[in-house]
C-alpha cells in the first residue's frame, strides 16, 4: 500500500456516493463513472479510507459511526470554505431541498453551475465535479449538502443536520428523503 499522506476532499464524495448505493453491487469503475473522476483516483481514494478507518477492508463496508464523526466534527476543519461571490447555481447546505424548508429565510449558498435559475452566495464543492454527480444521484445530494452545512453552518444549521445525518446513518427515525 502506498504511503498515506492524508484524507483527500474527494475521499468524502466517494464515501458518501458508495453510502448513497446502499446495498447494490458496485465496482470502482462505476464510482468512477458516477463521480467523474478517474479509477486510479477512486482506488487510491479507498485505500486512503481504509488507511483512516473510514471503510472495512472489503473496502465496500462504510464504517458509520467514523465517517459521521469526521462530517460532524472534523469537515469543517479539514477542508474550511468560505461563501464567495454572486453566481448562479444548485443549491447546497441550508439552501438545499433537504434544510431548506427548516432554513427558509437564510441566504442562498450554491455550488457553480451557470445553467442553473437559483442565485446565491458561491460555495466550492469538495470536489470540482460534484455538481454533475449530485445531477445523477438525490441521495448523493442530500448526503453532500449536509456535508456542506458542516462545513460552512451556523449553530442551529450544524444542529439540524447533525439530527439529519444521524437519522439517514440508522441511528435515529426522524430523516425523510426529498
Amino acid at each position: 500500500m502506498k504511503s498515506h499522506k492524508g484524507m483527500r476532499p474527494q475521499d468524502i464524495v466517494v464515501l458518501l456516493k458508495i453510502f448513497s448505493l446502499g446495498d447494490q453491487e458496485w465496482r470502482s469503475k462505476d464510482l468512477s463513472s458516477s463521480l467523474f473522476i478517474s479509477q486510479s483516483e477512486v482506488s487510491e481514494s479507498l485505500n486512503r479510507s481504509l488507511y483512516a478507518g473510514l471503510i472495512d477492508v472489503d473496502k465496500k463496508t462504510i464504517q458509520k459511526s467514523a465517517l459521521f464523526g469526521l462530517l460532524v466534527y472534523g469537515l469543517r476543519y479539514m477542508f474550511p470554505v468560505q461563501a464567495g461571490t454572486l453566481a448562479r447555481g444548485i443549491p447546497t447546505a441550508a439552501s438545499a431541498p433537504i434544510l431548506k424548508d427548516d432554513f427558509p429565510n437564510e441566504t442562498s449558498l450554491v455550488w457553480p453551475d451557470p445553467t442553473m435559475e437559483t442565485r446565491g452566495l458561491l460555495i466550492e464543492p469538495l470536489y470540482a465535479n460534484v455538481v454533475e454527480a449530485v445531477k445523477l444521484d438525490a441521495v448523493l445530494y442530500e448526503l453532500l449538502a449536509l456535508a456542506e452545512t458542516f462545513r460552512v453552518g451556523n449553530e442551529k444549521q450544524l444542529a439540524r443536520a447533525k439530527e439529519l445525518l444521524s437519522n439517514i446513518f440508522g441511528q435515529g427515525d426522524d430523516y425523510i428523503s426529498c
